[in-house]
């Protein structure tokens, strides 16, 4: 879905203003700016000099913050997964104790972020920075929201069960296969005739999620 068509109340972002860069705020006005950027070109139109530009700073202000196109873009990743661990963490916090609540609040959360937060989402997972190593503190962010999800699956998962595939990471991929499925299809427009609203949405992803909890049952949950 495109970042106009996307279902939630979020309104489209906006190019910063040029000359709107004020002296201390540099690093998040090249932030804004490459944002403003993915929205419109996606992540591989993005350039320094073309967001310097955009953020009304010379050529050579980016590399104060940033060493490259990829530096910049891993900042944007690294911003959006810490956001998506908040929002997931909430979901977890205000279901905790209910299991499959809580991994059903979860997979919400993770689809709904992907459908308000478009651009980053694309910066998160695109070829860009598919390389997390590469960056430490964004591999710790996505690490960490990762494990949001992997820990709903071991809450849910039934002591004593035997047979199926019990392995906690193949049932975290299985999982998370699921969600990151349904988001890329909504991020991507693919499914504008059955979402339109956040209570769409949330319809979808219930049901949805609902179906990996019966599914991921017969594998050790």
């Amino acid at each position: 879905m495109v970042e106009s068509d996307k279902p939630s109340a979020t309104a489209k972002r906006k190019a910063p203003k040029k000359g709107a860069y004020h002296h201390g705020n540099l690093r998040r006005a090249l932030l804004d700016s490459a944002l403003a950027m993915v929205e419109k070109e996606g992540p591989r139109g993005v350039s320094l000099r073309a967001v310097a530009r955009l953020a009304g700073v010379s050529p050579a202000a980016p590399y104060r913050h940033f060493a490259g196109k990829e530096g910049l873009l891993a900042a944007v990743a690294e911003e959006g997964f810490r956001a998506l661990e908040a929002k997931m963490q909430t979901a977890s916090q205000e279901t905790r104790g209910l299991a499959l609540a809580e991994f059903r609040a979860i997979g919400f959360a993770y689809v709904h972020f992907a459908a308000s937060n478009p651009s980053h989402f694309r910066v998160m997972f695109g070829p860009e920075v598919s390389d997390k190593t590469e960056h430490s503190s964004l591999k710790e962010s996505a690490d960490r929201a990762s494990q949001i999800i992997a820990d709903a699956i071991t809450n849910c998962q039934r002591p004593g069960l035997e047979g199926g595939d019990t392995d906690p990471q193949r049932l975290f991929i299985s999982a998370w296969s699921t969600f990151h499925g349904l988001a890329t299809l909504i991020v991507d427009g693919q499914l504008k005739s059955s979402v339109g609203s956040d209570t769409d949405l949330e319809a979808l992803g219930n049901s949805v999620t609902d179906v990996i909890y019966r599914g991921l049952s017969f594998s050790g949950l």
